[in-house]
């Protein structure tokens, strides 16, 4: 690309790139696709879906016209319903069990989601009301999917609650961790909003155990909820890491989706570290800042990625190169400390470890050197180790141990959910499986104060 044409290419064209890529369903659309579903008896998209949502009713109201009814069917299951409306695997969920796989197409369950809750949010509705106030407190720590979640049903069930969250805005990986074309704020925000109007009260930029003490949190409120989440992207370990040019991917998307963008990528060559969907993040949002060439860099094969099918598709669409089976060795660095290149190892796949995926070795001699302007680490997140262990909690690495049925964690007073008790082997962390563990926080506190009244 030539100097003229990357002078050419404005921030306002780079925001133009950042616009959600899926258009909805228009009226039309959405009422012919509604009235294409059975509306099973016992279906099997409701028993796919992590949160349960009663899918063919929130279908047939969409036929009979009814959307704030199915917005409100839809949301009472998923208090982050419109969000997952755009992010969730579907095709591995709700339509992947649709009955019309066996004949002709799924229903388009998604897209009609989508339809319903953004007319909920175009119409600026207020979907649900506190419950009568029960005198008890809970602190949530962490304004993500999970502690989004547990607030709202909690507040429906009549509990005073308090929402403390380290970012300026709540919504965690919804507000800022998703790319805007996939998933705009605007939404995020609606969410939040939404449980807000319950009285729930959220304290942003608020780091807990740095603004307000552990011991503040543990004496003021009857119980705590844990739903922080995941940190940052750890060091890769190889030298040359600290290079001007080396971006933490969670860092990097976060910045795209504050409005913070920045022509320096226009017509530079990039390499994205990693194959979860964070990389893939990563990799697109570098085409959209106008990167000239971008490859992901993958110590595995296809076959082993996390990253969503789809998300997957979407990366080769938009010219994503991705090398199987590479990993960094170094980064290589000009006089003036700037990435130059990327020197990699070539790998093959040794035994299985115990999540199922082959382990990587390096071959011998099979070094190489990529030329690159820009490297972004994508090789999963840290723990929030030292807010655990304030809090003395029993954990594996800082995944907090709690009791599968109750979420219950060490200290009887402290329940977790979401990616903090997420771990090799326990599951998908999505954020529609994140939601539905925070409804289950919520169930097992009031549930714990049922059964004390029935003994009273």
């Amino acid at each position: 690309m030539t100097n003229e044409k990357i002078q050419r290419i404005s921030l306002s064209n780079l925001e133009q790139n950042f616009l959600e890529v899926e258009p909805g369903l228009t009226t039309r659309e959405a009422v012919e696709e509604s009235n294409r579903c059975l509306y099973c008896y016992d279906a099997p998209c409701i028993k796919a879906c992590p949160t349960g949502i009663d899918i063919p009713t929130f279908i047939k109201k969409i036929a009979s016209g009814n959307l704030l009814g199915s917005a409100k069917t839809i949301m009472s299951s998923n208090p982050v319903g419109a969000s997952c409306a755009r992010v969730c695997p579907t095709e591995e969920l709700c339509e992947g069990a649709c009955v019309l796989n066996h004949s002709t197409k799924p229903i388009m369950i998604g897209n009609l989601q989508r339809y319903a809750t953004d007319w909920a949010i175009k119409n600026e509705q207020t979907l649900f009301q506190p419950g009568e106030s029960n005198g008890k407190t809970v602190a949530v720590i962490g304004g993500g999917p999970a502690g989004l979640a547990a607030a709202r049903e909690l507040a429906r069930l009549g509990y005073d609650v308090t929402i403390f969250e380290a970012a300026e805005k709540a919504g965690g990986l919804n507000t800022y961790g998703i790319v805007s074309f996939r998933l705009p704020q605007k939404i995020s925000y609606w969410e939040v909003e939404q449980v807000e109007k319950l009285n729930v009260k959220i304290r942003t930029s608020t780091v807990v155990g740095k603004d307000i003490s552990v011991e503040q949190i543990t004496e003021n409120f009857d119980n705590i909820i844990l739903a922080v989440g995941m940190a940052h992207v750890p060091n890769l370990g190889v030298e040359g890491e600290n290079l001007d040019g080396v971006y933490d991917a969670i860092e990097f998307v976060k910045a795209t989706k504050s409005g913070k963008l920045s022509n320096d990528l226009v017509g530079k060559r990039v390499v994205v570290i990693g194959a979860g969907n964070t990389a893939i993040d990563g990799a697109t949002c570098s085409v959209r800042l106008g990167a000239e060439n971008v490859k992901i860099l993958y110590r595995r094969t296809e076959e082993e990625m996390t990253a969503y099918d789809f998300e997957y598709e979407f990366a080769k669409q938009d010219g994503v190169e991705f090398r199987w089976l590479t990993a960094p060795k170094r980064i290589i660095g000009d006089e003036r400390g700037r990435v130059t290149g990327i020197e990699c190892i070539k790998m093959k796949l040794g035994e299985p470890e115990k999540d199922g995926r082959r382990w990587p070795v390096a071959i011998e001699g099979s070094e190489h050197v990529i030329p690159v302007d820009a490297i972004v680490k994508a090789i999963g997140q840290t723990r929030h180790l030292e807010l655990i262990e304030s809090f003395g909690l029993n954990h594996a690495g800082g995944v907090v141990k709690v009791d599968q049925g109750t979420l219950q964690t060490s200290n009887p007073k402290i329940f977790a959910c979401g990616d903090v008790v997420f771990g090799k082997g326990l599951g998908d962390a999505m954020v529609v499986t994140a939601a539905q563990q925070g409804k289950d926080v919520a169930y097992a506190i009031h549930k714990q104060y049922s059964v004390v009244g029935t003994a009273n």
